[in-house]
């Protein structure tokens, strides 16, 4: 019979695409939605940048475009309703 291995206070919780994560419980304050993803991106975009997968410098040049791109196509939109 297995012997389990005691919790070191994390889980497995399943992403969005089924592969599994581990989450580790928070001891300070309760992270918003937006925070945790803003660090799990963060920390993503540091780490393919130490193995020179991307470059953190272009990737934030093109989020910042991209994010241009929708906001200004949400205030056409918002135009476009008002008329």
């Amino acid at each position: 019979m297995p012997v389990k291995k005691k919790s070191r206070g994390h889980h497995r919780s399943h992403g969005a695409d089924g592969d599994d994560l581990v989450v580790r419980k928070v001891t300070g304050k309760e992270l918003s939605d937006t925070e945790e993803l803003s660090a799990r991106l963060t920390t993503l975009v540091e780490m393919l940048d130490a193995k020179g997968i991307i470059s953190k410098n272009e990737y934030g040049r093109t989020v910042a475009m991209r994010l241009h791109e929708i906001s200004k196509a949400g205030a056409f939109e918002q135009l476009d309703e008002e008329l």
